[in-house]
């Protein structure tokens, strides 16, 4: 029988060998999923026996992780905005820059929100739910509609909402963006696919083999859902409403005129932590 530092030191030789970037976080994250241990564990008790059927479970993760299977979806979870969201296989997997879009929009959510009373929004795309219910999760005041194409996916952000208490000021509904989306939003966000369709084979293998192909796709362009979104917003907003939307480091221009060609004024532009713009928010 192995021990818990054993284990670990084992699954990070054999995720550096292969040359796996952040070999050693990946490593920790792994054999703390299957043993159940904590952070501190293997440094306080790395004598620790470990059972034979973890032992196993974390050989069968890491020849996974060498088949470039991104460590979150093998562990079946990632942290967002101080959330833990469960993912699935129609799910992409949240990353920090669309925390960006989340920070963004906040200010201007807390205000509608104070000044109404309450304020409801719409997230087009929703996936795991990671936009809406970091909201939720910040503001008590709000609700949200997440519409997604997949029904697995609107399954999936209903669990991740019930697992994080904000369940009941969320509702999940399968859509393809407003068909069936209803009236009345102060905020409509998305985090929509923006990757040009050339460009999807030239991603890493972690991207372009696990996370779903609808969810990254933009088009020739990358700029066939802005187009929706940017047409379709109006109607679904109350007066003095915003539309706020991630987009692709090079974006900001061509996002920026076809909202302006529907009427939208832009707001504000937040950047992320390699300076590209990264996440914009428009007035109605």
């Amino acid at each position: 029988m192995t021990t818990l530092g054993a284990l670990y030191r084992h699954t990070r030789a054999r995720l550096q060998a292969a040359g796996v970037e952040n070999a050693a976080l990946d490593a920790r994250l792994i054999v703390e999923h299957f043993t159940g241990a904590e952070r501190i564990d293997a440094i306080r008790a790395p004598e620790t026996p470990v059972a034979s059927d973890m032992e196993e479970n974390i050989e069968v993760a890491i020849e996974r992780r060498l088949a470039h299977e991104p460590v979150h979806r093998i562990i079946g979870w990632r942290e967002f905005f101080g959330l833990k969201l469960r993912l699935s296989a129609e799910t992409l997997e949240p990353r920090p820059d669309t925390e960006v879009l989340v920070e963004l929009v906040l200010p201007f959510l807390r205000k509608k929100a104070a000044s109404l009373g309450a304020a409801r929004i719409l997230d087009l795309g929703t996936g795991t739910g990671a936009i809406a219910l970091a909201l939720l999760a910040h503001i008590p005041e709000i609700s949200a509609v997440g519409t997604d194409i997949s029904a697995e996916a609107i399954a999936t952000a209903a669990r991740n909402a019930n697992l994080n208490g904000v369940g009941e000021r969320f509702e999940g509904r399968i859509s393809n963006w407003f068909e069936d989306v209803g009236n009345g939003y102060d905020v409509i966000l998305s985090n929509p696919p923006y990757i040009v369709s050339s460009v999807i084979e030239t991603l890493s293998s972690e991207v372009r083999l696990f996370d779903p192909r609808r969810a990254l796709d933009g088009g020739a362009d990358g700029l066939d859902a802005y187009r929706v979104i940017a047409a379709g917003s109006a109607p679904h907003l109350k007066d003095d409403g915003y539309v706020a939307v991630e987009i692709g480091h090079d974006q900001m221009d061509a996002v920026s005129d076809l909202f302006a060609h529907r009427g939208f004024r832009l707001e504000e532009v937040a950047k992320d932590l390699g300076g590209h713009d990264r996440a914009l928010i428009f007035r109605c």
